[in-house]
């Protein structure tokens, strides 16, 4: 980490840094709290770092975390995060975006933060985040993050980030940087592909009159009856046909597919059906997986920052304490989920860290 601060800087930078990540771990949500975490365990503390300085105040510690810079912090974090959790080979990376709603300050025109981020789903890792450029309208966001993070070997899937983060010329972009990363995308066609998504369309429609009787098909089927709803998901994927409208636009282009979604309510049935380019073949149960990877992101990842973390009513504006603390509460997710000893949600895990200080040693250590 570069030191921030100028002179001799009275608290050394690794204690402001242990500190901060063990009180949001354990239920620090501001810089008040963080500073009160830090007084009230100070013992402990003292076990592992050199506290003769005492413990900084809360306008300490934001002024700190609003010089930081966000890449080398979250970096900083990452290998602390891939220490105690190794990523698995040929995993799912899910990409996908989320607006921090109090981080808009109308007396100094500063706009929500928007940031995309990256997360392997199967050790519930963040990779990486930035934050989108507001004044920019050909979003370069997600290339941004592919040249951040390692995603040799893995599928990215990339899904229900808006349109306006996904310009036309944007996409194959996209596509190409993964295959040139060693890696294989799972990418949404929509409406901005006009002439691919109407290809799409249109060849689904005709071979599902004869239920592929034509045409190879790899399927996946799952059924799911939970809180007065009943779901029946099919997953349907092809290698891509040699008329495909507009497919010599998309590099390594291997396959098609098609998710098909039949929610049953209060006796009233919805059908969602979306539509996928791939770099690769996959079987159906892995197309299934790389098509649910995104519920996991919107469920386990977005939920539990709004509800564990109340990331929603943050109003942090200072510099860059905003985004710095984004990726506090992304990163101490992490660990927190990959903790199995607890028998509770993450929420009571979170709190339990805080009474506990066996605990938070199985959760900051991994042991």
């Amino acid at each position: 980490m570069t030191e921030p601060r100028r002179g001799e800087p009275i608290y050394p930078l690794q204690n402001i840094l242990f500190i901060v990540v063990s009180a949001v771990s354990r239920g620090a949500d501001d810089f008040a709290a963080i500073a009160k975490f830090g007084r009230t365990k100070k013992d402990w503390f003292a076990k592992h770092l050199d506290l003769s300085a005492g413990i900084p105040s809360h306008d300490r510690f934001n002024a700190t975390l609003a010089h930081i810079r966000p890449a080398e912090f979250e970096k900083c974090l990452l290998n602390w995060i891939t220490s105690l959790q190794e990523i698995s080979d040929g995993q799912i990376v899910a990409i996908d975006g989320k607006t921090l709603r109090r981080s808009y300050d109308k007396a100094s025109g500063k706009s929500a933060i928007h940031m995309v981020s990256a997360r392997a789903t199967a050790n519930h890792i963040s990779l990486g985040q930035v934050v989108v450029d507001a004044k920019s309208n050909e979003i370069t966001a997600i290339p941004k993050l592919l040249e951040l993070i390692e995603i040799s070997g893995a599928l990215v899937a990339i899904d229900r980030a808006p349109s306006r983060w996904l310009g036309r010329g944007c996409q194959t972009e996209i596509a190409a940087k993964i295959v040139d990363a060693k890696a294989d995308y799972r990418l949404a066609a929509k409406g901005n592909q006009p002439t691919l998504y109407e290809g799409l369309v249109a060849f689904f429609n005709d071979h599902l009159e004869d239920d592929f009787a034509r045409y190879p098909v790899r399927r996946f089927e799952t059924e799911e009856n939970a809180h007065g709803r009943e779901d029946l998901r099919n997953y349907l994927i092809c290698p891509v046909s040699e008329d495909l409208p507009d497919a010599g636009r998309w590099k390594n282009l291997k396959a098609i597919g098609i998710a098909i979604n039949n929610t049953i309510r209060d006796g009233t049935m919805c059908i969602a059906i979306r539509y996928y380019i791939l770099s690769r073949y996959l079987s159906g149960r892995r197309f299934a997986d790389a098509v649910r990877s995104h519920w996991g992101v919107e469920n386990n990842l977005h939920w539990q920052l709004d509800v564990t973390f109340d990331e929603d009513q943050s109003r942090f504006r200072k510099g860059h304490a905003d985004t710095n603390f984004s990726i506090l509460r992304r990163t101490a997710l992490s660990p927190l989920k990959n903790e199995s000893t607890a028998k509770v949600g993450i929420k009571n895990k979170r709190l339990t860290a805080g009474w506990d200080e066996v605990y938070f040693g199985k959760v900051l250590f991994g042991k």
